[in-house]
Formats: C-alpha cells, structure tokens, sequence
C-alpha cells in the first residue's frame, strides 16, 4: 500500500460514513482539513453526528454520491455490488478499504500504541486514550466505542502519541504500523475466517513481528506468549495478576458495586493503588494494560492513576442507562463467549437480587460454531431472554437458529420465529418488543438488566426504561 496516497487529496468519499470503523476515521480526516463527503443506508446517532461536524451525507448509495471525490474510502461490509462501490472502481480514483487507511494512518505517528486482543480492545484503548488526554496530550486516538472527553471516537492531535484499537478480524490489524503492539488476549473467534486456534495465535504473532519498538503483552495468558514466541528486536514487557509478570496488580477487591480497587506492582516494588470506577477482573487487566502502554510513552505512574480514575467506561462496556423502581438497566457490547462470561461474571458480583441476560446473538457462523460456549457463559445469569440471530455480513448457510441455543440453556426465553424466512439485516430481526415487554412484566425490584451484543440490543434497554417509567407512573 502507497503510503503517500493522501498526498495532494482534498475531497475524500466515504462508502459507509456510518460505520463504527468509519466514523473515527472520518473524525481524525477532518480534523486534518481534508473535505469528506460520505453516505450510507440508514439514519443513526452517529451519521447526525457526522452531519454536526459540517460533512455532507446523503442517504442511499448510488452512484452519482462519489462525484468529484479523488480519494474514495469503504468498509469490508460493503458488497462488490453496491452501486456506489462499482462506480467508485470504475471511476478511475484511487479506493481505499477501510483498514489500508488507517494503516497509512498509524504509520503517520512514531507512538502508534496498537491494542489489540479478542475481548477488550475498545475499553483499553478507551482507557489508553482518556489517561493521555487528561495528561495533557494532543494525541490522535481510533476507537471502536464513543469516549466522552474526546467526544466521539477519533481524534487528530498535534503529537506523535496514537492510541488504535486493532482488531484481527480478516487480519486488518496487519495492515496497522504499530511502535508499540499491545496483546491483551487470544482466544477463539472469527473462525469462519481463522478456521482454527492455531492460525489466530499466527496472526497475533505477526502483529508481534510488526511493532517497531516494543510489545506489551498479557503475561497470564498462554495463548498470548505463544504469538511473542520468536519475536526478537523489540522490548518484550508482560502484564497480569501474577508476580512472573513485570507489572502485575494484586490485592484486588470490590467496592461500592462497580468500583473495583488494586494494587500495581513493577518487578517487585509497589507503584501505589489503582481506583478503576468500572467492574471485574477483566478490567483490572485492561487498565494495566492501558496504563503500562502510556508509562512506555512518557506518563508518570501518577498521571496515569489519576486519567484512569476518572474513567466511566466507554459507550456500550457496562454502560449504566438508568434506574427505575429499583430496576437497574445496563448494556454492554459483550458478543463472545468469553465476554459473556466476564460481563455476567461481574454482574453477579454486585449484589443484585437477579442477573437478566438480553443478548442478541450476532454472525450465524459465530453462533454456530461456539454454541456449547454460549449457553454456559450465559447461564451465569438468573435470567436469559434471547432475540434472533442478528446475521450481519452472513447468510444462515449454518442453518442456526436462537431456539438452538435456548434449548440449552435451563428456563431461556425467546421468541419464537418464522425460520421459513430468509434472516437477513433487511429483515431487521423485530422481535425487540415482544423481549423489551417480556423482561417489563416479569423483573423485580431489585434486578440488573443488561442488554449484550455488537448489534443494536441496546435499543431494548432504551425502550425498556421508557416501559418502567410508564408503569411505574400507573402504579403510582
């Protein structure tokens, strides 16, 4: 890829300006003085945030939406017959998949810290990202989540301090330039694409083999030591709860629900207590991670006990929506077993009378191939009410369905659906109310709802809390 592509480009097109991938991209282009224009097939949050930064979009794509771009930028998930992309191909501009950008992108910066991991990445990088900018960095930052104190998520500084969240799905974080490559776990996933453990443990190792100067990796994590295997030319510095590691965290302990305290160690010696205003043992892990990456790159031990104390979590990471008549309703982005897991594991934690479990099963391929995997970490919960797969980039070739994976889960609800009809994101996947009207009916004072998945589950948790509110008003 031409690392000088950008060079003497003024108007840069965006096929899909409202992706997750797409918008901090957009962010950090216009930041930079670069006119974007961009389009996509439904009206969101994000695209009227798009619109409020003064960038033209237009809904629908169509082919006349790419006139007079001379740089032209699309997701993976457009699909080669879109109109838009064929003429964009056809026009003779240069095109540009997401992921070749923003690896021309970290290549700009001599401190590009790539986070990547399976579970994770968008809360470190989150972390990562508010540390540096209450340190009083103009960094530039790509995350995958909404951060508040950068108001949104990218952001172009004047530094040569990046953080970027770098996810291995089809190996896009190959394409990434990073100094520092951080690797908070490895686990199974993607494996429509990967095929095996094995190749995904191959990936990691060559986003190793690619950092410029050092890899923080998750010392506690085998999977993890595996990919740094053979890597040599850079500084090799591991994370975790036991002493092997350089930095480790111990005595950690629960407080006050969602606070969760420990204390950092550096090779022996006691670096002082970390405050984290979010929940688990996971997030102990991503936040010492996120603060040894900013220690490489200059931050005192303090400063970064102080950025990451002020961290509420990012959008969609257990991310409270509201309370009503003692009914606690959260979300939380969690779509892999293992984040399930986590999550609920967490969430049980925290003295609620019952854990309800919402989650949108998302790729049937996923769904499919980590079945068993799903049922138990979802049965951590009290209660589990499931809505259809939602099927994203995938058809149903795997012939699953959400009744496959409540049969094994002891008391599961869901809806039933019609299977006769193609499950495609066309379809929408409706059947929201009847889960948001279900979990109104039955949870109790004293319960925690969170609504898990990568799709848009989270709207049942908004209407949900409008349904509280309503009945509340009625009892009152």
């Amino acid at each position: 890829m031409d690392k000088n592509i950008l060079n003497g480009k003024k108007h840069i097109h965006f096929i899909g300006i409202g992706g997750s991938g797409m918008y901090p991209l957009a962010q950090i282009l216009h930041n930079k003085g670069y006119y974007l224009t961009g389009s996509d097939n439904n009206e969101t949050e994000t695209l009227q945030a798009v619109r409020d930064m003064g960038i033209p979009v237009m809904i629908g794509q169509r082919a006349e939406n790419i006139e007079g771009a001379d740089l032209i930028v699309h997701t993976a998930a457009i699909m080669a017959d879109n109109p838009e992309l064929i003429a964009a191909k056809a026009s003779g501009v240069p095109v540009l998949e997401r992921s070749d950008l923003l690896g021309i992108i970290t290549s700009w910066y001599k401190n590009a810290i790539c986070i990547s991991g399976t579970h994770g990445k968008t809360t470190t990088t989150s972390m990562a990202t508010q540390i540096l900018y209450e340190a009083g960095i103009d960094l530039s930052a790509y995350i995958g989540g909404k951060l508040d104190c950068i108001h949104g998520s990218g952001v172009a500084g004047k530094s040569d301090i990046m953080t970027c969240e770098s996810c291995e799905f089809v190996d896009h974080f190959l394409k990434l330039d990073p100094d520092i490559a951080v690797v908070l776990n490895v686990d199974e996933d993607h494996l429509d694409y990967f095929k095996n453990l094995e190749n995904i443990i191959k990936s990691f190792h060559q986003f190793c083999l690619n950092a410029n100067k050092a890899v923080i990796v998750n010392g506690d994590d085998a999977n993890s030591m595996k990919a740094v295997e053979g890597v040599e030319g850079k500084e090799i510095i591991t994370f975790g709860t036991s002493e092997k590691n350089d930095y480790y965290a111990k005595n950690i302990r629960q407080v006050n629900g969602l606070e969760t305290h420990y204390d950092a160690y550096h090779k022996g010696e006691k670096l002082g207590e970390v405050v984290l205003h979010v929940a688990g043992v996971h997030n102990v892990l991503n936040s010492l991670a996120a603060i040894v990456s900013v220690m490489y790159v200059g931050v005192s031990f303090a400063d970064a006990v102080k950025g990451i104390a002020d961290f509420r979590g990012a959008k969609r990471r257990f991310e409270k929506f509201g309370v009503v008549n003692n009914i606690t309703v959260c979300d939380d982005y969690a779509h892999h077993p293992t984040e399930l897991a986590a999550t609920l594991t967490a969430a049980k934690s925290m003295g609620f009378k019952n854990v309800w479990a919402v989650f949108q099963p998302f790729t049937f391929s996923r769904t499919y191939l980590l079945l068993d995997d799903f049922a138990k970490a979802l049965s951590i919960a009290d209660k589990v009410v499931l809505t259809d797969i939602m099927g994203s980039r995938e058809k149903n070739t795997y012939n699953i369905f959400t009744r496959n994976l409540a049969e094994k889960i002891d008391g599961a609800i869901y809806f039933k659906q019609d299977e006769t009809v193609e499950q495609t994101d066309e379809r929408k996947y409706k059947n929201f109310d009847d889960v948001r009207d279900y979990v109104a009916e039955h949870a109790q004072p004293g319960d925690l709802v969170i609504t898990l998945g990568c799709g848009d589950a989270y709207k049942i948790s908004k209407s949900l809390l409008k349904v509280l509110e309503e009945k509340q008003k009625k009892e009152l």
